[in-house]
């Protein structure tokens, strides 16, 4: 099964079409377009604060605030296959680790980027919140690094 558009014309595959959701994240395709600024060194950063996937045990809903950064090398990930690659979890059963983990990893080994973090803000599933992180290795020497800027969880106290 190809994962990935054909992007050898350099055309977004998805933008300006009815494109309806992916029915799991494994049909989702992502789409890659060339890097407009190649040789430069530059952070892009996107955040999902309405993540949604199933519990694999429960099958109810659990809620994450995802925050992706990475630093682009010849191609750069189109945001709308990244939306409906993400909006693809809502009937994905998976763990938090194993979901959090998963987008990074796929992101990281189709797009090539010279480095990429994720950073899954789960909202609390039995009382107790659950934050994943996860990085394709130490940031080249000179990326400007801001904080991902999502706060630790804090009950109404």
């Amino acid at each position: 099964m190809e994962t990935t558009p054909d992007t050898s014309s350099g055309r977004p595959a998805y933008l300006g079409k009815d494109t309806p959701l992916p029915q799991s994240p494994e049909e989702a395709k992502l789409d890659y377009v060339p890097n407009p600024r190649q040789g430069a060194l530059f952070l892009v950063r996107f955040t999902a604060p309405e993540f949604t996937s199933l519990c694999p045990v429960t099958n109810q809903p659990d809620f994450a605030h995802l925050v992706i950064d990475y630093a682009p090398e010849e191609t750069i990930v189109e945001s709308k296959s990244l939306k409906l690659f993400l909006g693809s979890f809502r009937d994905h059963n998976g763990f938090h680790e194993d979901v959090t983990v998963g987008i990074g990893q796929r992101l990281f080994e189709e797009m090539r980027p010279k480095w990429l973090r994720i950073g899954g803000y789960w909202y609390p599933r039995g009382g107790i919140p659950i934050d994943v992180f996860w990085q394709s290795g130490a940031p080249p020497g000179g990326l400007w690094l801001p904080d991902q800027g999502v706060q630790p969880y804090r009950g109404r106290g």
